[in-house]
C-alpha cells in the first residue's frame, strides 16, 4: 500500500496547517469604512475613510447620513475612500433620493480618484453635484455665521 500522497512514483507534498487564521483579521479591519459626522448649524459634513465595498460599510454610511434629519445640507466628503463598489454606488443614489424626499441638499465633496472613476464608469457622475473647494468654504462660513454663539 502506498502513502496517500504518492501516486505511481510521484510524491506530492502533504500540506499541514499548524495555525487557524480566522477571517476577522487585520485585513477585515482595513476593509471597513470609518465615518465621522460634523454638524455645524444646519450643515452636516459626513466624512468617509476606507473602502465602501461590503454590506457593513454601505449600511454604516446609510445610517450616518439618514440620521441627519435636522440638516438642510448634507455634504459627503469622499477624499479618503480608496474603493467603492456597486453597492456603494447604489447607496449614493439612494441617499440622494432620500435627501431629496426630506428637502435636504445632498452634495459630494472631493471624491477620491477611485470614487470619481467608478462614478464615471457607471455613468452616474452627472447625477451628483460635486461641490468645489470654494463652494465648501462658503458653505462652512455660512453655517458658522448662522450657528448661535455661546454666551
Amino acid at each position: 500500500m502506498t502513502h496517500p500522497t504518492q501516486n505511481k512514483g510521484v510524491v506530492r507534498p502533504v500540506l499541514k496547517f499548524t495555525q487557524y487564521v480566522p477571517y476577522r483579521t487585520k485585513r477585515r479591519e482595513e476593509i471597513m469604512l470609518n465615518v465621522t459626522v460634523a454638524n455645524i448649524g444646519e450643515l452636516a459634513v459626513v466624512g468617509c475613510a476606507g473602502r465602501l465595498l461590503r454590506r457593513e460599510s454601505v449600511d454604516k454610511l446609510r445610517e450616518a447620513v439618514t440620521a441627519q434629519t435636522d440638516a438642510r445640507i448634507v455634504v459627503l466628503e469622499l477624499s479618503e475612500v480608496q474603493a467603492i463598489g456597486r453597492g456603494g454606488l447604489g447607496m449614493l443614489v439612494f441617499l440622494q433620493c432620500w435627501a431629496r424626499e426630506h428637502n435636504i441638499r445632498f452634495l459630494l465633496f472631493h471624491p477620491s480618484r477611485a470614487v470619481e472613476g467608478q462614478l464615471r464608469h457607471a455613468r452616474s457622475i452627472a447625477d451628483f453635484y460635486i461641490s468645489s473647494s470654494a463652494e465648501m468654504r462658503a458653505l462652512l462660513a455660512y453655517a458658522n455665521s448662522r450657528c448661535p454663539q455661546a454666551a
